[in-house]
């Protein structure tokens, strides 16, 4: 599910102007509360929000399992520029909520609040170096196109990205989300994974339509995902919170070909 917003705009071609209606991706503020704590403000496409929550405590190490959240209940009032909206989160008894480094997250950055390769490790329930998945070239290789095949909130807008889980051995698609931000789609595909007692995603690909950040490799690692797939380029710490990991990570997905930065024995020789 996505949002989209349509304005009048003036286009101008070859020096012609015209008027015309255009679509745009929704972007609002979200606040996720959790009792005694601050709450967490991000910007994101609206829909899907209780797994945009619940992915952001997994990615945190807040929580492994759906079991540890007693009540997620969506809330909204206002409109336009005045729009709020939350999710209030009741975790169960017992379960910590994250840590207060975590609330210095910001619409842009998923993992602001965060500060070396160790502090990500640390919340990594299910490590990833025993862990033996493995996908062929040729699926990986299909996996944007499947992305895309989904995308339907940006055929229309242009403005979203994608986040998708993949079975590595079939190639069958389990879920897509969009969002304007990357590292929000990944948290909704996160927690619907968490819903579905899809975690640890030992068995699974994640499949972004954008760059790898040190972000997307922390959000992968904590889910117990051991390959992440983008079509475009990684960044430097990426790379190396993935190669700490030990998290299969391949950019440039695209065509015929791709780079394999970290752990590359979980890409099999081609069928």
């Amino acid at each position: 599910m996505f949002a989209v917003g349509r304005y009048r705009v003036e286009r101008v071609t070859d020096g012609v102007r015209s008027h015309v209606a255009d679509e745009v991706a929704v972007e609002e503020p979200l606040e996720i509360r959790i009792a005694g704590c601050p709450p967490w403000r991000t910007m994101r496409t609206p829909g899907d929000d209780i797994d945009l929550a619940l992915g952001w405590l997994v990615s945190e190490g807040a929580i492994t399992s759906a079991d540890e959240v007693f009540s997620a209940q969506e809330c909204s009032s206002g409109e336009g520029l005045e729009r709020a909206s939350s999710v209030d989160i009741t975790l169960r008894e017992g379960v910590q909520p994250p840590l207060a480094r975590s609330y210095a997250a910001s619409s842009s950055c998923g993992v602001c609040g965060s500060d070396t390769n160790l502090d990500v490790l640390s919340r990594c329930t299910w490590p990833l170096g025993e862990v033996k998945t493995q996908v062929s070239p040729e699926v990986l290789l299909s996996f944007p196109d499947q992305l895309c095949e989904s995308q339907r909130g940006f055929g229309r807008t242009g403005g979203l990205h994608a986040a998708g889980l993949f079975v590595a051995v079939t190639g069958e698609r389990l879920i897509v989300r969009e969002d304007v931000g990357r590292h929000n789609a990944v948290d909704k595909v996160i927690g619907w994974a968490l819903r579905e007692g899809q975690l640890p995603g030992s068995g699974l690909v994640l499949q972004v339509s954008s760059r790898a950040s040190f972000e997307l490799v922390q959000k992968a690692a904590t889910a117990g995902i051991p390959i992440l797939s983008t079509v475009s380029a990684p960044t430097s710490m990426a790379i190396e919170l993935a190669r700490t990991a030990h998290l299969s990570l391949a950019c440039f997905v695209r065509g015929t070909t791709f780079n394999v930065y970290s752990e590359p024995e979980r890409i099999s020789n081609s069928s």
